[in-house]
């Protein structure tokens, strides 16, 4: 099989350490193998790259473990190509699974081109990533938070979760921190209510209604505490984000042109892609990338559907997110009118993810353009089907020798 690159490495990572084998061409005939392990320490890995450079390797590739890729990838990609390889893509012979066998055979794959780099990020978009990585992370801990709380309330038989639509509205927390600090009368508590939750008086008296004991009072003290906290740190990861996305706010504005994507959605779409789409050939592509794509399994010439696939979770968390929001507008645009289509044959889930795939590919076609979005109209899918089905028969009387001339009603 024909070398494409003569002088190689192949790197197996752990948590500890990491195999290198470097494939060179041999002093005769054929290839020289020669393999290391060093600590993945920084100083470790400043020898592991200086090893590397004086045995003239011009490409280096790595498996994605867990995050322990990063530190040695980002040690190499300063003096060299490196290439971060999907593991599901790679099957190593059966039966002799080492480390230095893992590392050997992905520089023999690569050496001979049998390998696809996945996308890594330039050092700026990894920075932004990493904050909206981590503010999604802190979301998910204020909805498990509140979770817990209600979960609590429920122990002490109050109701409140069923009457305001959340219990971190400031009417709900006026009234939870009276209770903490031991108001056990219910009308007095619902007389607490502002503004529109002052019209559900009588149900919050009822809701409030239990045996809420010091107990109770003690763990809902800590968890509005952390809610406190989680919130506060979301405050400052938003003015941090917004800074360090202000290079891209051009492509920013262009993304929230689509109905349902706002400011964080938009952010988290540069963070992933980069706002680069030259990296992905085709719409198809990047939702395929992404996770939103359609797969298909065939076998012995059947196909059959199989869900969309494994992708970039932190994208498409964001974008089936996005795509709810959109069904909650009730037909006003294209894809509002697609996730009720949708929704009402194959149901919410898949209309969801349906229309973050239209959302995504909406969003390639706008950052490859440079332009904002045009809506079809929500009335697209219903216009496209009936000019088509006149398109039908015409045709069909066409074969049967009539001239057929369409006029407007």
């Amino acid at each position: 099989m024909e070398v494409m690159f003569e002088r190689v490495a192949g790197l197996d990572v752990g948590k500890a350490s990491v195999t290198v084998c470097v494939r060179t061409p041999g002093a005769r005939r054929g290839r020289h193998s020669e393999t290391r392990t060093f600590k993945t320490t920084t100083g470790s890995l400043r020898l592991m790259r200086d090893w590397l450079v004086e045995a003239g390797v011009t490409v280096a590739a790595m498996e994605s473990t867990s995050t322990y890729w990063k530190p040695p990838f980002y040690c190499l990609e300063e003096v060299m190509e490196v290439w971060l390889l999907n593991a599901a893509h790679m099957k190593a012979v059966p039966g002799r699974k080492t480390d230095v066998r893992d590392a050997e055979w992905i520089a023999q794959l690569l050496e001979h081109g049998l390998l696809t780099p996945s996308f890594v990020p330039p050092p700026a978009i990894r920075q932004l990533r990493l904050l909206t990585r981590y503010r999604f992370q802190l979301m998910g801990d204020r909805t498990r938070e509140a979770t817990r709380l209600e979960l609590m309330l429920e122990d002490a038989s109050i109701k409140l979760s069923s009457v305001a639509s959340s219990l971190t509205t400031l009417s709900a927390r006026v009234m939870l921190t009276a209770m903490i600090e031991g108001e056990s009368n219910p009308l007095v508590l619902a007389e607490m209510a502002k503004g529109k939750m002052r019209a559900k008086i009588p149900d919050l008296a009822q809701a409030l209604d239990g045996h809420f004991d010091v107990h109770h009072a003690r763990l809902a003290r800590q968890i509005l505490t952390r809610l406190d906290q989680v919130q506060a740190a979301l405050v400052e990861v938003d003015e941090v984000i917004a800074i360090e996305a202000a290079p891209w706010n051009h492509q920013m504005e262009l993304l929230q042109t689509i109905p349902g994507i706002g400011p964080k959605v938009a952010q988290v779409i540069v963070a992933e892609t980069g706002a680069d789409m030259s990296r992905f050939p085709t719409a198809a592509h990047l939702a395929s990338w992404a996770g939103v794509a359609p797969a298909v399994y065939e076998s012995a010439g059947r196909s059959r559907a199989a869900g969309s696939g494994n992708g970039n979770k932190w994208l498409k968390a964001m974008l089936v997110e996005s795509a709810g929001s959109v069904g909650r507008m009730r037909g006003k645009n294209y894809l509002a009118s697609q996730y009720a289509r949708i929704s009402r044959r194959r149901g919410a889930g898949r209309a969801q993810v349906a229309v973050a795939h239209s959302m995504l590919v909406i969003a390639w076609h706008l950052l490859t353009k440079d332009q904002p979005y045009q809506d079809l109209g929500n009335d697209w899918l219903t216009r496209r089907n009936s000019e088509a089905r006149a398109r039908r028969l015409v045709a069909e009387l066409e074969r049967l020798g009539h001239t057929v001339t369409l006029d407007a009603a």
